[in-house]
């Protein structure tokens, strides 16, 4: 990991700073849950809310990685994550009904290997620890994903060619472990509906690489700097629990 890194949006439009590329994300991403909570899966809209949905992560690990770099404490970003994981975990699984671990779960894991990719100097425990914590997502949301992706984005920050590849390699593979969603019968039916479907459910990964490579001026937004860090913290669990009482309530009409 560099110390100095050039902004990943030089020679890009630069249109949006780090809060609004943010504020599109909890957008998309209370769509996906919208989808997921009250739409019928295999319907058109769920399908369209579901995809849109898929630009958040991506834009998280990359301000993950961004923000680790720039951190006054690393201990207190770390502990930051890990409180709002827990904080996060029941309403996940009143929303969803899983037992598996929520997003912020997984952000604290990529974290994890941001922290090992910079102090372990042996390559050889540095690739199994961060393999172990890849392997730890697997109880979470955006299992391997999210930290295959934080690694790509880590080991090439600053080169913007090399993390826009990144970006579509994660994009192959979001799209490859996606097909079997979409196949129609058998499980090794790879028809051509499944592969075209799963190849255009992965298009949110690569909105995601345009919008911090290409359209992020490496800035903040000048106001209200307080209110949108804990805003993005916050925003995770509220929103959850909100759907859920919204559901709960409509089931009880």
């Amino acid at each position: 990991m560099t110390e100095q890194v050039t902004t990943a949006a030089e020679g890009g439009l630069r249109l949006l700073n780090r809060d609004a590329i943010k504020y599109i994300a909890m957008f998309t991403m209370l769509l996906n849950h919208i989808a997921h909570m009250f739409l019928l899966r295999g319907t058109m809209a769920y399908e369209i809310l579901e995809d849109i949905g898929f630009f958040t992560a991506p834009v998280m690990c990359y301000f993950l990685v961004e923000g680790y770099m720039h951190t006054r404490s690393k201990v207190k970003y770390g502990l930051r994550l890990l409180v709002f994981a827990l904080l996060s975990q029941m309403p996940f699984q009143l929303a969803f009904g899983q037992r598996g671990l929520n997003m912020i779960f997984t952000l604290f894991c990529c974290f994890l290997i941001l922290v090992v990719m910079e102090n372990v100097g042996s390559p050889l425990l540095r690739a199994g620890l961060c393999m172990l914590l890849t392997l730890l997502t697997v109880i979470g949301d955006w299992a391997v994903v999210a930290p295959v992706l934080t690694i790509l984005l880590c080991h090439d920050w600053g080169d913007r060619q090399r993390m826009a590849g990144g970006f579509f390699a994660v994009y192959l593979i979001f799209s490859m472990l996606n097909v079997q969603n979409y196949m129609g019968g058998q499980k090794g039916d790879w028809t051509l509906y499944a592969v075209g479907h799963s190849a255009l459910s992965g298009l949110g990964i690569l909105a995601a690489g345009v919008a911090v490579l290409f359209l992020y001026n490496g800035e903040r937004a000048r106001r209200g700097k307080n209110f949108s860090k804990w805003f993005f913290y916050i925003f995770y669990p509220a929103h959850l629990l909100l759907l859920y009482i919204i559901k709960i309530s409509l089931h009880n009409i």
